[in-house]
Protein backbone atom coordinates (compact mmCIF):
# COMPACT_ATOMS: atom_id res chain seq x y z
CA UNK A 1 0.00 0.00 0.00
CA UNK A 2 1.47 3.33 -1.04
CA UNK A 3 0.66 6.61 0.59
CA UNK A 4 0.52 9.92 -1.17
CA UNK A 5 2.31 12.61 0.73
CA UNK A 6 0.78 15.50 -1.13
CA UNK A 7 -2.64 15.94 -2.57
CA UNK A 8 -3.26 18.73 -5.03
CA UNK A 9 -6.71 20.16 -5.45
CA UNK A 10 -8.24 23.10 -7.22
CA UNK A 11 -8.75 26.19 -5.10
CA UNK A 12 -12.25 26.81 -3.85
CA UNK A 13 -12.05 30.25 -2.31
CA UNK A 14 -11.93 33.31 -4.54
CA UNK A 15 -8.67 34.61 -3.07
CA UNK A 16 -7.07 31.17 -3.52
CA UNK A 17 -8.11 31.16 -7.19
CA UNK A 18 -6.55 34.58 -7.64
CA UNK A 19 -3.36 33.46 -5.89
CA UNK A 20 -3.13 30.50 -8.24
CA UNK A 21 -3.53 32.77 -11.29
CA UNK A 22 -0.85 35.10 -9.96
CA UNK A 23 1.60 32.32 -9.22
CA UNK A 24 1.15 30.82 -12.70
CA UNK A 25 1.75 34.21 -14.32
CA UNK A 26 4.82 34.86 -12.17
CA UNK A 27 6.18 31.40 -12.88
CA UNK A 28 5.87 31.98 -16.63
CA UNK A 29 7.59 35.37 -16.39
CA UNK A 30 10.37 33.99 -14.21
CA UNK A 31 10.93 31.18 -16.69
CA UNK A 32 11.50 33.71 -19.48
CA UNK A 33 14.19 35.55 -17.52
CA UNK A 34 15.76 32.32 -16.27
CA UNK A 35 16.00 30.94 -19.80
CA UNK A 36 17.48 34.21 -21.07
CA UNK A 37 20.31 34.40 -18.54
CA UNK A 38 21.12 30.70 -18.80
CA UNK A 39 21.32 30.89 -22.58
CA UNK A 40 23.52 34.00 -22.44
CA UNK A 41 25.83 32.35 -19.89
CA UNK A 42 26.12 29.25 -22.02
CA UNK A 43 27.03 31.26 -25.13
CA UNK A 44 29.57 33.32 -23.20
CA UNK A 45 31.18 30.24 -21.65
CA UNK A 46 31.52 28.51 -25.01
CA UNK A 47 32.97 31.70 -26.50
CA UNK A 48 35.56 31.82 -23.71
CA UNK A 49 36.50 28.16 -24.16
CA UNK A 50 36.76 28.46 -27.95
CA UNK A 51 38.61 31.79 -27.67
CA UNK A 52 36.28 33.57 -30.06
CA UNK A 53 36.89 37.21 -30.99
CA UNK A 54 33.55 38.50 -29.69
CA UNK A 55 34.04 37.13 -26.16
CA UNK A 56 33.67 40.50 -24.47
CA UNK A 57 30.40 41.21 -26.28
CA UNK A 58 28.97 37.90 -25.11
CA UNK A 59 30.19 38.47 -21.56
CA UNK A 60 28.56 41.91 -21.44
CA UNK A 61 25.33 40.42 -22.81
CA UNK A 62 25.45 37.74 -20.10
CA UNK A 63 26.04 40.46 -17.52
CA UNK A 64 22.98 42.37 -18.75
CA UNK A 65 20.81 39.25 -18.59
CA UNK A 66 22.09 38.41 -15.10
CA UNK A 67 21.40 41.93 -13.87
CA UNK A 68 17.89 41.82 -15.29
CA UNK A 69 17.25 38.48 -13.56
CA UNK A 70 18.48 39.94 -10.27
CA UNK A 71 16.27 42.98 -10.72
CA UNK A 72 13.23 40.76 -11.32
CA UNK A 73 14.05 38.59 -8.30
CA UNK A 74 14.71 35.43 -10.28
CA UNK A 75 18.32 35.27 -9.14
CA UNK A 76 20.15 36.53 -6.07
CA UNK A 77 22.80 39.22 -6.41
CA UNK A 78 25.64 37.13 -4.99
CA UNK A 79 24.84 34.24 -7.31
CA UNK A 80 24.91 36.48 -10.35
CA UNK A 81 28.17 38.04 -9.18
CA UNK A 82 29.70 34.62 -8.69
CA UNK A 83 28.71 33.45 -12.19
CA UNK A 84 30.13 36.59 -13.76
CA UNK A 85 33.30 36.58 -11.67
CA UNK A 86 34.17 33.01 -12.54
CA UNK A 87 33.52 33.55 -16.22
CA UNK A 88 35.63 36.71 -16.46
CA UNK A 89 38.43 35.08 -14.45
CA UNK A 90 38.48 32.22 -16.94
CA UNK A 91 38.53 34.66 -19.85
CA UNK A 92 41.44 36.63 -18.38
CA UNK A 93 43.33 33.42 -17.64
CA UNK A 94 43.02 32.30 -21.26
CA UNK A 95 44.07 35.74 -22.53
CA UNK A 96 47.24 35.64 -20.42
CA UNK A 97 48.14 32.19 -21.78
CA UNK A 98 47.80 33.32 -25.39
Amino acid sequence: MTRKLYTYSMPILRNAKKALRQSKRREAENLVFKKAYKEALKKARTAVEKREKDVMEKITLAQKKLDKAVKKGVLKQNTASRYLSRMTAKAHKLVKKA
